[in-house]
């Protein structure tokens, strides 16, 4: 026995067609969705402050109106965080298209995590928004109520997956293993079509990408799961697709929530069959004692300018554009970065291909500096700079910006009420059992091969990677797909070897994760997108081509573990 969770949303944006695709693609228990992220609580916190009633993922609502009836029609329930800041706002609105549509649908709510009121109070500064991310057992009062729908506010990305199993199997809150087992599949399922071969990094492989369906989890009564997808949609769900997934934003061993500490490193994975793996052997631990709490504050206004350098003296162009615009300016802001990226190449075939680009990012606590002023100086230089000189378009007055930061409180401290169909309100108690959150020892290393003659290629040619962004740190998670190269891939990508290869990480804190059941590392890199997505520290600002620009990057791999036709060049 299973139940049959599927999700329909990684992100507020993502493919608006998707719920109506799952509930008319086959057979569902639960459709859930997960539509908040660190920087839509930024852009949420800009709606609510224009309008109060706002405050949540408005695509959520327009899909449930135009689905609702024909989710009733199949038994499925809806379970999302689409309440974003206004779980309550959102929840009345649900109930307005009900009655508009006359479906007899109940809709419950959980609140209590936005603890923006407070923050001064318990020591989280003065914040836009601030949102103690909340775990599953609100969820379950209010499908207990025999609610159709439940909306919640900043609870874990996987709690919404959780919760219906929990609910469904009669869980205990001690039940720790099937929790973190339900949180594995969660947090594969939680980001869409990530886990149907969406970034995949062995895209080329995956048969059908052009519209790749989005992920089911079969969770059982243990806590065991099968990740896969509706017959017939595009994609792909193997235990390359699930592996990606799982060293998604992840750290070390332990993933921490409010309701389990699961340990990654348990999980193993099995091909059962086409679109079809097995999550098993995942377990937990009583949840820390403290919740973490995502603060966005609007910490200024950012603008910038991107300079087109075409032909010879790249280097000597972006000197004098640099010169001129920082002595033309009439207040200097706070900040003022370049960035030259040499797109260009020598004897280039067309224009654009032997152009360069040169960056110019100003941020200041004044609009008026970092606005005007800033757009007139860059476009004044039309005429009187660099041969060639163009912009890819003219700047802008400038916008806000903003940053995020983790904070964290005691769970205790943290209100976690589930407001049920007919207005009850139910109080949920925090974990009875904690346990501090400590790192996991490394396992030990496995046995080195024996030296052999290699190549020096891309890392990418054995090796998938998968990264992304936490706050001002990005993670990369590296896999490969046979044992021997898991032998070579942990002695090998070292954490030095990791900043010779990816130069920008070499002045940063860098940690390395061992995890030998998904023959993977997995790689923090601290500080190396500024204060996070938000203020736009990078081009990349969420990180997600790290991962990719590391598989690019040459590295002596033994020649027995690359691919047959690399082999055989190598013996040429």
């Amino acid at each position: 026995m299973s139940v049959r969770i599927g999700n329909c949303s990684g992100f507020y944006g993502d493919r608006i067609s998707a719920m109506r695709e799952m509930l008319e693609g086959g057979e569902l228990d639960y459709l859930t969705g997960d539509y908040l992220a660190e920087l839509t609580m930024l852009i949420l916190g800009r709606d609510r402050m224009k309008d109060p009633a706002l405050g949540y993922a408005k695509t959520f609502l327009r899909q449930v109106e135009d689905t609702l009836g024909l989710a009733m029609d199949k038994g499925v329930k809806i379970v999302a965080n689409a309440g974003g800041l206004n779980p309550a706002g959102l929840a009345a609105a649900l109930r307005r298209v009900n009655d508009k549509l006359g479906l007899g649908a109940t809709v419950a709510h959980v609140e209590g995590d936005d603890l923006v009121a407070r923050a001064a109070e318990l020591g989280l500064g003065s914040p836009l928004t601030a949102n103690a991310y909340l775990g599953g057992w609100g969820i379950v009062e209010c499908l207990a109520s025999g609610a159709d729908v439940v909306v919640t506010g900043r609870v874990t990305d996987a709690s919404v997956i959780v919760a219906p199993a929990a609910y469904h199997f009669g869980w205990r809150p001690d039940d720790f293993d099937q929790l973190a087992g339900a949180v594995a599949a969660g947090h594969v399922i939680e980001c869409s079509t990530q886990a149907t071969g969406g970034n995949y990094a062995f895209f080329t492989e995956v048969a059908n990408l052009d519209r790749p369906g989005f992920p089911i989890a079969e969770i059982r009564e243990d806590g065991s799961s099968v990740i896969t997808k509706h017959d017939g949609t595009g994609g792909e769900v193997s235990v390359g697709t699930v592996t990606a997934q799982l060293l998604y934003e992840i750290t070390g061993a332990r993933y921490a929530g409010p309701d389990v500490t699961t340990r990654i490193d348990t999980a193993t994975l099995t091909q059962l069959g086409p679109d079809r793996v097995l999550i098993s052997g995942v377990t937990g631990e009583a949840p820390p004692p403290q919740l973490k709490v995502s603060l966005n504050t609007l910490a200024g206004f950012r603008n910038e300018a991107t300079f087109l350098l075409t032909g010879l003296d790249v280097e000597a162009k972006a000197d004098l554009a640099k010169r001129q615009l920082e002595a033309w300016l009439p207040t200097r802001p706070a900040e003022l970065e370049w960035t030259l990226a040499r797109t260009d190449h020598p004897d280039a075939d067309t224009e654009e291909a032997a152009t360069a680009l040169l960056r110019c990012v100003v941020r200041d606590p004044d609009a008026a500096v970092i606005g005007r002023p800033f757009s007139s100086v860059a476009v004044e230089m039309a005429l009187a700079s660099y041969p060639g000189f163009a912009l890819t378009a003219p700047p802008s007055n400038g916008q806000p910006y903003g940053v995020f930061t983790p904070g964290y409180v005691d769970a205790a401290a943290v209100p976690h009420v589930a407001v049920l169909p007919d207005g009850t309100r139910v109080d949920v108690a925090p974990s009875e059992l904690t346990l501090d959150l400590a790192p996991a020892a490394d396992p030990e290393l496995p046995k080195p091969l024996p030296s052999q003659p290699g190549s020096r290629v891309p890392l990418g040619r054995i090796a998938g990677a998968r990264s992304g962004d936490k706050g001002g740190n990005a993670n990369v998670g590296v896999w490969v797909r046979t044992d021997d190269q898991w032998r070579w891939l942990a002695h090998a990508l070292t954490v030095d070897e990791l900043k010779r290869l990816l130069p920008e990480a070499a002045p940063l804190t860098v940690t390395r994760h061992l995890f030998p059941h998904l023959r993977a590392v997995n790689f923090v890199i601290e500080g190396i997108l500024g204060q996070g997505v938000a203020s736009q520290a990078r081009f990349d600002p969420q990180a997600k081509g790290i991962g990719e620009w590391l598989r690019a990057r040459y590295i002596e791999i033994p020649n027995s573990l690359l691919p047959e036709a690399e082999q055989e060049g190598s013996r040429l």
